[in-house]
Parts: structure tokens; C-alpha cells; sequence
């Protein structure tokens, strides 16, 4: 426990009234979710031809006579935790975001590719794969706990999670435990698919009782306390360290994008930090949406609704420390307003493991809330060698994952740029447009953008970008992709 422990226990008794006053059940309209996407709404008139169609065809991949691709090195996080000894406290693999899909659920058909070439960056044509080497690395690293921040599953399938639940018990039979949450894909998902001949078409999905079913030997089970009115529990991790394990997710009636947490379950969690200052044992909170609001352009869809107050909470306790995903990007925050600031609750938002580069966090806490985080991608090229794999993707994935990505992107800028009618544009300057965008992109995806922020800002793409399609989602996502590459997001340690 923390200095200031009597300090602490007044202030979480004074702000009591506060949080049961304020409204905090209040449910959000579907929105599109956290993760890059084109605009879904827009659609182009029938009898009109935009000036890009006129001039280009879309090519099938992306070119690099404009922009570099990004160099495949792993991050500057990842360098220094190697050449430390390891550090003090509890191991914990912190991965999320997985998207699993069953195998038996596509024939890889039209419809599958489709979907992957023209989604949100998954590689979902080799989730298998990955998960099989991350399955193997965890086991490897030994950790003390493997923590898993939700969407486990594609779209909720329940033949997803079901086979999925099938690696974490390999896990555990290793002696390793595995605690889950679920995330906005997991439960109730009236997107749950399968792709079979061409086609996407239902599948079963599943339901929160299912989900508890599936998972319940991987954290509820051994849970301390339950929340009646949502899937939120207490962990154990330690004699001395309990996981608060935050259900965030709106699926009650229809799944929702966006994350909040009732005024019910606002109640539970001071009952459980009431009971951690009895029992003397430091908390670490956990969920699938983000506690912060860590981009400024999916505040709605990826930040908890009146996440002030809990924040609020968890800084009067003297938490230190908050686990998220949802964002699929790698990132990190202090809800201490001061540029820098260490005085509140740093939160830690892992990229997603289905996302290249496919990496995961190796966590060191100690139970008076110091920490350690680095990233790691995960070794598919070792995987596929070692087992015989003659995949060239697969044996060569490190080299695969960088251009799959950029592919997705560069698809996204087109289709965005395609819809722009008048653009006075040569084929070459969209396509240096479409990469720039791209590799800005794959940068703030790894956490990384801080190392070509000030180049691509400085490119004629970028100026291209604002002068003929500024007022799109895409340029004011590209100017704060740009904005906010500041720092390495993929290393932290605290104090």
C-alpha cells in the first residue's frame, strides 16, 4: 500500500454522494467502433464519376516510389527492456483485441478476403497462426499471470470463443493462470458471422451466461466478488496485488460500440476498494474500453462514458496503474493534466494482437504500485519454422505484417479519395497521398509515430492532403496522427 493511506480512505468516503448523485447509466447510439474505418454512410451518386476514377485505376498494392516503407525494427521499448535485467514485482502478459474467428467459420472465400483487405488492419487470414506462436510464447515467458483486456472474438461467434478458450487452457496447464474480460464484440453480437461460398452470412452468437460458461475457469471462477449487475470481478493476482476486473461493455439490449459502467456497478467498485485498504493489498484496474481519452478523434467510441469520475475514484484510492485495449493502438496516458504529469493514473491502452505488428505487453507490478511495461511482437517467423510451416507469408511474416497493413490503409485513403468529387489530382499525387496516409497510420498504430511526424508533415503528400481534402475525417486524422507522435509509446516505467 501507498503512503497516505488514511488520506486516502477520507477521500474515497467524501466523494460517496458525488458518485451516486451523478447519472452514469446512460446508454450511447451504435456507433462504428474505435478503430480506423472509412465512412460507411457515404455513397456516391449513380450518374456521377469522380475525377479520381476518371484518371486512375486503384491499383492492387500500394507503390514506395513516394513515401518509404517504415523499417521493420521493433520499438525503442522493446531494445532497452532486452538490456535490463528483469524487473521487480509480478510478471503479467497483458494482451487484447485478439478477434478470433473459429476456423470452421470461413472457407477463406470472396467475401472473407474482402473483408480482411478492406477492414480495419486484422489479420484476420492468419489469426490461427498468430495466436498458435503467442499461445507458445506465453508459455515461454513464464509469467505470473496472462491478462486478457476483451474482444477475444471476432464478432462474438460462440464457436470463436469456444475454440479460443481452447488455447488458454493449454495455457493454464502450464501453471500459468489466465483472466479475460469481455469486450463491445464479445456478447450479443448481431454481427456474428460466418464466410462460407462467397458469402457472410449469421452465426451463432453469444450470450452473456455463455460467455461466463466459456471463460468461467479464466478468472470468474476464482473470483473473490462478483458484480450482480454486470461481468466485473476482483482477482487475486497476489496475496498483495487483486485485479479489478471492469466489465465496460453496453450489451444488454443490442451491442453497443461504446463503453460505460452503471450506476449499480459504480457502488460495487467502492465496495471492493473499501475492502482492498482493509485487506492491505494494492489494486489494478482493468477493462476493455479506455478509462482516458486517448485519441481525440474516437473520444465517444473508445472512452468509458463519465470516465472523470471514475478516474476520480481510482486517484483518491492512489491507483497508479489502468489496463485497456479497444483503441488497437498502442498508447499511454496520465489523467494529471500537467504536461508529464505523474501526480494521477497512468493508463496503458495495448495495441491490438490481431493488428500488426501483433504485440502484446510484458508488465512488472509491484504491490505499492510501481511498474514496468514494455512491448513485444510476437515471433510468427520462429513459430512457422519451427513447425514446418512452407507458407512464405508465415515464415516471412515479419517482412509480411508492415506492407498487409499499409495495403488496408492505402485501401482506406482511396476509397475515401474515389468519393471526392473535383479533385484536380495526377494518378501519381494520389497515389503518394494514399501512402503517406498509410505509413503515418502504421506509425501511430506501433506506437511510433514520434519518428516520422515531423518528415511526413513536412511532405508534399501532407500539404496535398489539407489543401484538396481537408475537411474529410481522413486529413484530421492524418493531422493528429501527426500532432501526437511525440514519444515511443511502447515503453513505460513508473516512478
Amino acid at each position: 500500500m501507498r503512503a497516505g493511506g488514511s488520506k486516502k480512505r477520507n477521500c474515497r468516503r467524501g466523494k460517496r454522494a458525488f458518485f451516486n448523485l451523478t447519472g452514469v447509466g446512460i446508454c450511447l447510439l451504435l456507433l462504428f467502433g474505435c478503430t480506423r474505418q472509412t465512412d460507411q454512410n457515404e455513397t456516391k451518386p449513380a450518374a456521377e464519376t469522380s475525377a479520381v476514377e476518371s484518371q486512375t485505376e486503384k491499383p492492387t498494392e500500394p507503390t514506395s516510389e513516394t513515401i518509404e516503407p517504415f523499417p521493420e525494427t521493433i520499438g525503442k521499448g522493446e531494445n532497452e527492456a532486452e538490456k535490463q535485467e528483469e524487473p521487480e514485482g509480478l510478471k503479467i502478459i497483458v494482451a487484447t483485441d485478439m478477434h478470433y474467428l473459429a476456423r470452421e467459420l470461413t472457407d477463406q472465400g470472396s467475401e472473407f478476403v474482402e473483408m480482411v483487405e478492406h477492414g480495419d488492419g486484422k489479420v484476420t487470414n492468419y489469426i490461427w497462426q498468430i495466436v498458435e506462436a503467442f499461445t507458445n510464447e506465453v508459455i515461454e515467458e513464464q509469467p505470473d499471470l496472462l491478462l486478457l483486456t476483451g474482444d477475444l472474438s471476432l464478432d462474438g461467434e460462440y464457436r470463436s470463443h469456444e475454440e479460443f478458450a481452447g488455447y488458454l487452457r493449454r495455457i493454464e496447464a502450464e501453471g500459468i493462470p489466465v483472466v479475460v474480460i469481455p469486450g463491445n464484440h464479445d456478447i450479443n453480437n448481431v454481427g456474428a458471422s460466418r464466410f462460407y461460398q462467397g458469402k457472410r452470412v449469421p452465426a451463432e452468437p453469444t450470450s452473456p451466461e455463455q460467455f461466463c460458461e466459456i471463460y468461467g475457469e479464466f478468472g470468474y471462477d476464482e473470483a473473490i466478488s462478483r458484480d450482480t449487475e454486470s461481468l466485473s470481478y476482483v482477482y487475486p493476482i497476489s496475496d498483495s496485488v487483486w485485479g479489478l476486473m471492469l466489465d465496460s461493455c453496453q450489451y444488454k439490449n443490442g451491442r453497443l460500440t461504446g463503453g460505460m459502467i452503471d450506476t449499480e456497478t459504480f457502488g460495487w467498485i467502492e465496495r471492493q476498494l473499501d475492502k482492498a485498504y482493509e485487506a492491505g493489498v494494492m489494486i489494478l484496474p482493468v477493462s476493455h474500453h479506455n478509462l482516458l481519452e486517448q485519441s481525440k478523434i474516437y473520444q465517444d467510441d473508445c472512452t468509458i462514458e463519465h470516465s472523470e469520475q471514475l478516474t476520480e475514484l481510482l486517484v483518491g484510492w492512489e491507483a497508479t496503474l489502468y489496463l485497456s485495449g479497444h483503441l488497437h493502438v498502442q498508447h499511454y496516458d496520465n489523467s494529471d493534466p500537467e504536461p508529464d504529469g505523474e501526480t494521477g493514473i497512468y493508463e496503458i491502452v495495448t495495441s491490438s494482437l490481431a493488428t500488426p505488428p501483433c504485440q502484446y505487453g510484458i508488465l512488472y507490478f509491484q504491490d505499492n504500485g510501481y511498474f514496468q511495461y514494455h512491448t513485444k511482437s510476437v515471433d510468427v517467423d520462429r513459430w512457422a519454422k519451427e513447425n514446418g510451416e512452407t507458407d512464405p507469408n508465415l515464415l516471412h511474416f515479419s517482412q509480411y505484417r508492415t506492407p498487409f497493413l499499409e495495403q488496408v490503409f492505402y485501401n482506406q485513403a482511396y476509397d475515401k479519395l474515389s468519393l471526392m468529387r473535383g479533385l484536380e489530382l495526377t494518378k501519381d499525387q494520389i497515389d503518394g497521398m494514399c501512402q503517406m496516409y498509410a505509413q503515418a497510420n502504421c506509425y501511430y498504430y506501433w506506437g511510433r509515430a514520434v519518428e516520422i511526424a515531423r518528415e511526413l508533415h513536412d511532405s508534399q503528400e501532407y500539404k496535398l492532403w489539407m489543401d484538396y481534402a481537408g475537411t474529410s475525417l481522413q486529413a484530421e486524422y492524418l493531422d493528429y496522427i501527426l500532432e501526437e507522435g511525440t514519444r515511443d509509446y511502447n515503453y513505460l516505467e513508473w516512478p
